[in-house]
């Protein structure tokens, strides 16, 4: 229960700015059970709803590097013992352990999310998904009946590459909800983030996971399987692929990092990675083994340190000159890809522990595929038939970003999130392209370089893989989001994205004839102002590293990546206002102005960070003050509205005035929520709302947060109020408690930024 005696005599107010992007840090250790428990511990508590007791819990199933400082933990959602599909928490702690942020996709049975989109339109309230019976939670089929339904549907004649394996789990399927606002809006009309997606029922069911080969071909696929009758309830690829002084193909001649032996040189680079199969990063000589089950073979030698004669492989020896230039290939694109994200962003190898990768060559004989393969956190890579040799520089950084998805969000490869998983590897690889194009060094992404296209230079016709600034040229991607996305297959569905990043980049064009353009930018300018590749890949990479999760959609994306934008940069910045419009320019989410004119954005709050007290604050001010028992956002003070334990409520207001000349009006503070509540009923409540001058009708609710939305550390959360301009209104944050069992709402840094 918090004191009362928070308000302090006014102090000097600190100078707030928005931080500076941070590197990564380095390789991590692995948790001991100790501090797994701890952490497991600390996020029940924090989630303290009925049932999470022993029905309830979380399995850590990842860590990695955060910033400098911090950890970042992936944690499964599991009831009864078993893994909820799907859902699962990121969660960010610092050195002493202490939870920094969490972000969550919450599936689990009698747990129905609560919408999500900042300043959005609530969904209508949807029940529940009924919970698992115990009878239902019973298994009738063993996972080597799954497996064998899995094989019998996916390729009855095939062979296993990898052991199969089946994890038994809970599957919840989902279905979408329409917003109030959007409830007879036409399907061909729809916005992203008029659909929310919540559980329609759950199965009990095995995650069967085939690695095969069949008839020249891998079959990779992950497939659920009734735990009841062994009906085949999904399925969907899993093979990540591009499928459509070294003398280097693609890139003249390029310096590689090789090691010395007893007999010479071999392609084995030691100050890149450590572990892994070969103790280094490393290139190996495949010798056309089979696409069935393709053996790498041993790490490329040769008597001199010279390497390749830079030609397309002619399909004779692998090991003289020109067999070598497709080793060369692969290992300066290793090189750069690595170095990229280590030079840049602070991230070391894939997993950003520093763990050892390596790529095999000459995989078939004329084969039209490159491939990652996660079983062994390797690349493979085929000589070309229809295609030249697959080891350009783009299509390198592509399948290796396939590895960072693997490590962090490990983006579940089917539906929206499959072409998140796919856009995500098409950035990486013209970023990793871009980079090596400029040198190969810098702490920076370069703003020219690469070109845009995936895979441009493995095409004999000329025409790529892919489009990035116009996904539709290749006649199956399309250009934005609608609601068939999902039915897609992944390299098309990754279209949206891949034209969201572009445009985040580099902006957008006016012209309605543009491929350039689009159409669903009607705010000012038309044309979109992009912040350049650097910004745009520092807000992508931190969304995917600490907030997406597996199940992430293009409205979670959106939502997730402007809080990024915002961490980094700043609520109301130049970068969080292109995310928003790189976004709304794929029919996600709704456009916004820019600054005016390039006109300076004005602060119409007064003393939003609640460093001089209660100046420019009325209601109930003795809210504002310190107190060790609450962090603040930034600088030393904020308004702890609740936290009481009994009856209470508690308001803060501050009158403000927007002009009618104003282009744009975004209000955003952050907020941090804990409770002690252990019901699923709403007891503690801090309603956001726009009244008129007097403060007394409400023009307009923001939000209502809730003791069922509490939240590791602070959330940013934004809102338009563009439709209040030429008025004078009041912002209203009230808070309600019931008559035990606190919840806290702390509030800090509240901003109106007008333009």
């Amino acid at each position: 229960m918090k004191p009362r005696t928070l308000l302090l005599a006014a102090c000097i107010a600190l100078p707030l700015h928005a931080p500076a992007a941070q590197l990564m840090s380095a390789p991590i250790s692995v948790a001991t059970p100790q501090e797994s428990a701890s952490l497991v511990a600390k996020l029940t508590a924090l989630d303290a709803r009925p049932g999470l007791s022993a029905d309830y819990s979380f399995r850590i199933s990842s860590q990695h590097p955060g910033v400098v400082g911090q950890k970042i933990t992936r944690a499964q959602h599991t009831y009864k013992g078993l893994r909820v599909f799907g859902s699962e928490s990121v969660v960010v702690t610092n050195a002493r352990g202490d939870i920094v942020s969490v972000a969550a996709s919450d599936r689990r049975p009698g747990l129905q999310p609560q919408a999500t989109t900042p300043g959005g339109v609530a969904p209508p309230p949807s029940p529940a998904a009924p919970l698992p019976t115990p009878a239902e939670l019973t298994p009738v089929l063993s996972a080597d009946d799954a497996i064998r339904a899995a094989v019998q549907a996916i390729a009855p004649a095939g062979t296993h590459r990898w052991p199969p394996s089946a994890e038994l789990l809970i599957y919840p399927l989902m279905k979408n909800v329409r917003s109030s606002a959007a409830s007879n809006k036409p399907d061909d009309q729809l916005n992203a983030l008029d659909l929310q997606e919540v559980v329609e029922r759950y199965e009990l069911a095995y995650l069967v996971q085939l690695r095969m080969a069949q008839d020249g071909k891998l079959v990779y696929y992950d497939v659920v399987v009734s735990a009841r009758n062994g009906a085949i309830i999904a399925k969907w690829p899993a093979l990540q692929t591009v499928t459509g002084i070294g003398h280097s193909q693609y890139n003249g001649q390029v310096p590689i990092s090789t090691s010395a032996t007893a007999g010479g040189f071999q392609m084995l680079d030691s100050a890149r990675g450590s572990g892994g199969k070969f103790g280094a990063m490393a290139i190996t000589n495949a010798n056309h083994s089979s696409p069935n089950n393709p053996d790498p073979g041993s790490v490329y030698s040769n008597a001199t340190n010279t390497w390749g004669d830079g030609l397309q492989y002619n399909g004779g020896s692998t090991t003289n000159a020109n067999g070598q230039t497709a080793a060369v290939n692969a290992l300066w694109g290793l090189m750069n890809t690595y170095d990229t994200n280590k030079n840049v962003l602070g991230w070391q190898s894939l997993d950003g522990n520093n763990t050892a990768t390596y790529i095999a060559a000459h995989v078939g004989t004329a084969y039209d595929n490159a491939f990652y393969d996660d079983r062994c956190k390797c690349m493979y890579i085929g000589d070309g038939n229809s295609f030249t040799s697959l080891g350009a520089i783009d299509v390198i950084g592509h399948e290796m970003s396939h590895g960072v998805t693997a490590a962090t969000a490990d983006l579940i490869y089917a539906g929206e999130s499959g072409g998140l998983n796919e856009s995500n590897s098409d950035i990486g690889g013209e970023v990793v392209e871009a980079y090596a194009r400029n040198g190969g060094t810098g702490n920076s992404v370069p703003a020219a370089g690469n070109d845009w296209m995936m895979g441009k230079e493995i095409s004999k016709s000329g025409q790529p893989l892919r489009w990035m600034y116009k996904p539709s040229k290749d006649g199956r991607s399309p250009d934005a989001w609608s609601s068939a996305l999902k039915n897609l297959d992944v390299h098309y569905s990754s279209g949206p994205n891949n034209r969201m990043f572009y445009f985040l980049a580099q902006g957008s064009s006016a012209d309605p004839a543009s491929d350039y353009h689009s159409p669903f930018l009607v705010r000012a300018p038309a044309a979109m102002s992009g912040i350049g590749s650097d910004k745009a890949y520092r807000i992508w990479f931190k969304a995917l590293t600490t907030k997406f999760t597996s199940s992430t959609n293009y409205a979670d994306a959106r939502n997730k990546v402007l809080l990024a934008a915002q961490e980094l940069y700043g609520t109301t910045s130049k970068e969080a206002i292109a995310v928003q419009r790189a976004y709304a320019a794929i029919n996600v989410g709704a456009d916004i102005d820019e600054a005016d004119g390039g006109g300076e954005a004005v602060e119409r709050i007064v003393n939003g960070g609640f460093e001089n007290g209660a100046t420019g604050w009325s209601g109930s001010t003795g809210v504002i003050g310190a107190n060790p028992a609450q962090p603040p956002y930034e600088g030393a003070r904020y308004a702890w509205l609740g936290g009481n334990g009994r009856r209470a409520t508690e308001t803060l207001r501050q009158q403000v005035a927007i002009p009618a000349a104003a282009t744009s009006a975004q209000l955003s503070f952050a907020l941090h929520i804990d409770t002690a509540e252990t019901s699923n009923t709403v007891y503690d409540t801090l309603t956001v709302t726009v009244r008129n001058a007097g403060g007394g009708t409400v023009l307009a609710t923001l939000a209502t947060y809730t003791n069922l939305t509490p939240a590791g550390g602070y959330q940013i959360r934004s809102f338009d109020l563009l439709p209040f301009k030429g008025q004078n209104v009041t912002l209203s944050f009230a808070m309600r408690e019931d008559r035990s069992k606190q919840t806290s709402f702390v509030l800090d840094k509240v901003s109106l930024l007008t333009k």
